[in-house]
């Protein structure tokens, strides 16, 4: 069997003489985390609500873990686990009934001791029997969780997941993340939160209106490769007499205040400028360097975009 879980191609939605979705292609492997990246209204839930078949598509294919969404619909969809908007549970009824009225309208066999390591899982066992209408959002989300992975699905769709979270619920639902992809299942999750799709995805696709503009990897964002300039601070204890030393050889040098200058070199070249300072009896205290972050290349990919469109 294939590793790809998810396969999209040339997906389309067309409303009127309007492209929402215009052409979109990617794949998911097995036990990644794939952002889908843009700001509100650039057809990120569209191209979702087309993958779990809310919307029909004007164009495309789209296969789940080999099962064709058009000849194969039911076994496609039983391959899902997916929260689009927020969770909807009985409030009066406790966690456990309403994973329990799941389980009996599940297609696939759910033992009782699947239920009880799901919610071990999202971490409920102290909650799982007191009434959903007492939960906080983030114990929502995690049940929402639950009740999406119940039957083992080998793809999970969350779209914007993280709404309406605090920073330590945010955190929590990223480990759980984390953790079912560590256990092989392919997850798509879409947010317009740039600082936090940074921390969570291995890879991410950048959408905007309606057009697939790049797909990279987290680590080729966020590790510059080592021949490109970065910004380095030096922190030591005579900056006049650094730059002084460092102007004979380098003219892109900068005081910052007395302690501190800024240089743009390459990755190789930082042990280098230390060296020289140390052999000319300069004090380095701190060194440090600039990375990109994926707002960084957020923005890079998109003017860039623009620019060609102009």
């Amino acid at each position: 069997m294939s590793n790809t879980i998810l396969k999209v191609d040339n997906l389309t939605k067309t409303i009127g003489s309007k492209k929402i979705v215009d052409d979109v292609s990617f794949e998911i492997p097995k036990g990644e985390i794939f952002g889908l990246l843009g700001p509100n209204g650039a057809g990120k839930t569209t191209i979702i609500r087309m993958i779990v078949g809310l919307i029909n598509r004007t164009g495309g294919k789209v296969n789940i873990n080999g099962h064709d969404l058009d000849t194969d619909f039911n076994g496609a969809l039983n391959e899902i686990g997916a929260i689009v908007e927020n969770p909807e549970f009985y409030g009066y009824m406790s966690g456990r009934k309403n994973l329990l009225h799941y389980k009996r309208m599940s297609r696939n066999v759910i033992t009782d001791e699947k239920l009880k390591e799901t919610i071990e899982l999202v971490k409920l066992e102290h909650a799982i029997d007191q009434k959903v209408k007492t939960y906080s959002l983030g114990m929502r989300q995690r049940l929402g969780v639950a009740q999406a992975i119940l039957h083992s699905p080998s793809l999970l769709i969350l779209d914007e997941p993280t709404n309406g979270l605090d920073p330590s619920g945010i955190r929590e639902f990223r480990d759980h993340l984390r953790q079912l992809a560590d256990n092989g299942t392919a997850v798509l999750v879409s947010s317009h939160l740039l600082s936090e799709m940074q921390l969570m995805c291995d890879r991410f696709a950048i959408i905007e209106k309606g057009k697939l503009l790049h797909i990279e990897s987290m680590s080729d964002t966020t590790n510059m490769e080592e021949t490109l300039l970065r910004e380095v601070t030096f922190t030591v204890n005579n900056c006049d007499q650094a730059i002084a030393l460092l102007k004979q050889s380098y003219d892109n040098v900068t005081k910052k205040d007395d302690n501190q200058f800024t240089i743009m070199i390459d990755y190789n070249s930082i042990a280098e400028i230390n060296k020289t300072l140390v052999q000319g009896d300069i004090h380095v205290y701190e060194i440090s360097s600039v990375k990109k972050t994926l707002e960084d290349r957020f923005m890079e990919i998109t003017n860039a975009a623009k620019e060609v469109n102009v």
